[in-house]
């Protein structure tokens, strides 16, 4: 059969099958489809195959070893395929062969199925396309830090431009979970610990993603953050309103605002109820409340996870029938419950097909949008477009006919083809003759724009957390300074690692580490390559000191010397990202206090005893406890895991070529064992004398310093009192007042000294960046709606109630600068998804003194 064969029974009156007809409605179309199929061809559109993974090496899944089961292609493809794992993120290919064997791999599904239906495409792209050679862009934590949703946007745009360019349909990010607990390993995943600021950054991300044409995916969908003592994929401690009122809005803004098409379950149970399994979270929040009409997929392996890890269901059968009750569609990352025990399921009355049919209709009006069922359908990518680049590339009949290459199309453990492990920067391809678009290195996924754009993101969200006037080191930026300092020594663990600047879902990390004798892919200059470029007239000297999560304390008598003889020491301390222990941040790389790994402290505390300035930088996935250095340093540089042009990025800032202006996505502590705390706590959850732990961080949510001042003032307000259905206006003046341009983040917090419930001391509820050079100020106006002061009340409904509250202009959450004290006045107010969940800024510049 091939993908010509047509044994539709309804068609238009061309003779067109109705489901191939693109004058109809993407519903009509799947509808006239699905009456056309069997059940198994209906099943068969609910999982996907993950034909490239490998049981060499460690895992890139939970339990994925445990999980994994050979796949039969020639037996499942003759019925259609709903979706293909991570072609380009399994193992190491070049990406012009990569393009060229998914766009094989896609003629052979569509051939092999009786209605010529493609798979569809889906890969990682949490810090960037995960694919070798693709740029890696810093990670979702460093968006947080930019407070810069229209830069992540643009940043998401490219992405989505590089992964639908050789023929990936749908990306698996962003991250909305809401750190609750910064030990938890997954904290660099995600974009900080406030609700709102979440909300906004990925939903533009999404908005960035979705507008090049890539399938965006939400998750976890939701609570997995908030698990117990920070551990991964362990049960969750909270309440229905923490849940309602943390957790969720993230997800809630995104659904509304950003046209996603997906979203992903998350692992983690609540209240005894896993999320893969929850009816009311999956099909009566997400689709009849907040109105989401796109596909639901498995986190990976989690639908058999009722199976195996919650207890909920006994066999896979009963695991795909709770899954789909509950409303999730597809199957990821491969087929198990989705098979055969979901056929013999409803084959004996267990599950309801209809089940399947809704699940399928959602897949296939997706994959009609996505023009999969066109009839002019193409597999051939854009990047295998143009001159000369016809289809004498893909492979005959015969090609597939020959003993034991069933599978040397699809991607496999080396990445395609079946092909040996590369060497030498090669993607030997023995199958495939070059030319047809398709020769190894013609297919760029790193190009000088999306360098120059990660450049951006990278410097804009590095964060500036203390400074009492070393920096910046360079004379050109400083004045008063004379000179850049003669020797600069690099000591600590970072100094001169290339991939300290990537998160555990880069692929150099995520995968390339499992194939040791293969290129980077992409270039990651070291912290100590960034300072020599960029302090040329200064001698660099590194020692190690000590490893990142080692106890060897040998190299510290070298680190103590080269500090004592330096100018100035610039401590190169952090993270190293990995997977399930092989890290010390990143999936399933929980740590047991915010103490830096290994013997970094002390490391630190033996360069600050040497008198010699110490500028501490950071490279991290999570925000750590400093010590005495948090005030003792001379200053105190972070930077969350920012990608490939990280270092040049934190060289700039320090040499002060580039002005700091991130801000914390995630409170700094104060002490390593203060944990869970955030600054949304309640009054019970700050500092106090009955307990002998104190919570107060070092730097707070929203601090960031700059080489400029600010001054605020003249705040007035169009009234104090609103009704709980109306909105208050307020007006200020920000001024730079000092020596150079810089950014000035204003955020707004609200405070609610009396409520229903309890309620955090304060919450952020808008904020907007202003761009000022020296002497420049503006008139700020916030409009702020009362819908933003409502919170989930004592029988579970979300209202606005009438009272005083505070309105807080701040520097940070620990920095108030402005506070308007108003009132809202009227009844008791229920609101629901359709609320307004944005404070509105303008500004208009105000005329020179």
């Amino acid at each position: 059969m091939t993908a010509n064969t047509d044994h539709a029974r309804v068609r238009t009156g061309d003779g067109i099958p109705r489901w191939r007809d693109t004058s109809l409605d993407a519903g009509a179309r799947a509808d006239a489809l699905i009456a056309e199929m069997t059940l198994r061809e209906k099943t068969a559109q609910l999982f996907g195959v993950w034909v490239g993974a490998s049981d060499e090496g460690g895992e890139v899944a939970p339990h994925q070893h445990d999980m994994e089961e050979a796949v039969d292609l020639e037996e499942l493809l003759p019925y259609g395929l709903g979706q293909l794992t991570r072609p380009f993120g399994t193992a190491p290919v070049d990406p012009a062969l990569g393009a060229l064997s998914l766009m094989r791999t896609q003629r052979r599904i569509a051939a092999a199925n009786r209605f010529g239906i493609p798979a569809l495409a889906h890969e990682e792209c949490l810090a960037g396309f995960a694919a070798w050679g693709a740029t890696a862009y810093p990670v979702p934590l460093s968006w947080g830090a930019t407070f810069d949703p229209a830069l992540i946007r643009e940043m998401a745009a490219a992405i989505g431009r590089d992964m639908r360019s050789v023929g990936v349909h749908q990306g698996l990010a962003p991250v909305l979970d809401v750190v609750r607990d910064a030990r938890w390993g997954r904290v660099e995943e995600t974009i900080g610990e406030d609700p709102y600021l979440v909300g906004t950054v990925a939903t533009a991300y999404v908005q960035g993603l979705e507008s090049a044409g890539i399938v965006a995916t939400l998750k976890h969908f939701a609570g997995y953050s908030a698990s117990r003592a920070g551990r991964n994929l362990a049960p969750v401690g909270m309440g229905a309103r923490e849940r309602a009122d943390v957790i969720l809005p993230p997800f809630e803004m995104a659904v509304r605002e950003s046209g996603v098409r997906s979203v992903m379950h998350a692992y983690t149970d609540t209240d005894g109820i896993p999320s893969a399994a929850d009816e009311r979270l999956l099909t009566g929040l997400l689709r009849d409340a907040w109105g989401f009409t796109g596909t639901v997929v498995a986190d990976y392996f989690g639908i058999a996870f009722l199976k195996t890890l919650h207890g909920v269901a006994g066999t896979f059968g009963e695991a795909a029938g709770a899954a789909l009750a509950a409303g999730v569609d597809v199957e990821l990352p491969t087929v198990r419950a989705f098979g055969d025990p979901l056929l013999d399921a409803v084959a004996g009355g267990r599950v309801p097909e209809a089940l399947v049919d809704r699940a399928v209709r959602r897949v296939l009006v997706q994959k009609a949008e996505l023009g999969l069922l066109d009839p002019d359908w193409s597999p051939r990518p854009p990047a295998l477009t143009g001159p000369g680049a016809q289809d004498r590339d893909v492979p005959g009949p015969e090609d597939r006919d020959v003993p034991g290459a069933q599978d040397r199309d699809v991607p496999g453990p080396q990445g395609t083809a079946g092909a040996p492990a590369p060497d030498a920067g090669t993607f030997p391809r023995p199958d495939v003759a070059p030319g047809d678009g398709a020769e190894r290195g013609s297919v760029h996924l790193d190009t000088d724009a999306n360098r120059a754009l990660a450049r951006r993101v990278a410097e804009r969200a590095v964060v500036l957390l203390h400074n009492d006037g070393t920096l910046p080191l360079s004379p050109a930026h400083a004045p008063g300074r004379t000179a850049a300092p003669a020797r600069i020594a690099l000591i600590g663990p970072n100094a001169e690692s290339r991939t300290a600047v990537l998160g555990c879902y880069a692929f150099p990390v995520h995968v390339g580490g499992k194939h040791p004798g293969i290129p980077l892919g992409i270039g990651l200059p070291t912290l100590r390559e960034a300072l020599a470029a960029e302090f040329p007239d200064s001698e660099i000297v590194v020692a190690t000191g000590a490893t990142v999560d080692g106890t060897g304390t040998d190299g510290f008598a070298e680190a103590a010397a080269a500090a004592r003889d330096a100018d100035v020491v610039v401590a190169a301390l952090g993270d190293r990202a990995g997977l399930f222990g092989r890290g010390t941040s990143g999936e399933g790389c929980d740590a047991e206090s915010l103490a830096l790994p290994g013997v970094q402290q002390q490391l630190l505390d033996l360069l600050l005893a040497t008198g010699t300035p110490v500028v501490v930088t950071l490279l991290a996935g999570r925000p750590y406890a400093l010590g005495r250095a948090a005030t003792g340093s001379a200053a105190v540089v972070q930077s969350f895991f920012p990608g490939e042009e990280g270092t040049a990025a934190v060289a700039s800032v320090l040499s002060g070529r580039t002005a700091p202006s991130g801000r914390l996505p995630v409170s700094v502590p104060r002490h390593p064992g203060a944990q869970p705390s955030t600054y949304l706590a309640a009054r019970l959850g700050h500092s106090s004398e009955v307990s002998s732990i104190d919570p107060t961080p070092a730097f707070g949510f929203g601090h960031g310093l700059t080489y400029t001042t600010f001054e605020w003032s003249d705040l007035a307000t169009d009234g104090h009192e609103a009704a709980t259905d109306g909105r208050f206006g307020l007006e200020f003046t920000v001024r730079n007042t000092g020596p150079r341009e810089g950014t000035e983040l204003v955020q707004l917090y609200l405070h609610d000294p009396v409520a229903s419930v309890v309620q955090p001391v304060q919450r952020l509820i808008g904020y907007v960046r202003l761009e000022l050079a020296p002497g420049q100020a503006v008139r700020v106006r916030a409009t702020v709606p009362a819908d933003l002061a409502a919170f989930t009340g004592r029988d579970g409904r979300r209202i606005v109630e009438p009272g005083e509250l505070e309105l807080r202009f701040a520097a940070s959450s620990t920095d108030p600068r402005l506070v308007a004290r108003v009132a809202l006045t009227g009844p008791v107010r229920e609101v629901d998804h359709r609320r307004e969940l944005h404070t509105t800024f303008g500004t208009e510049p105000v005329p020179d003194r």
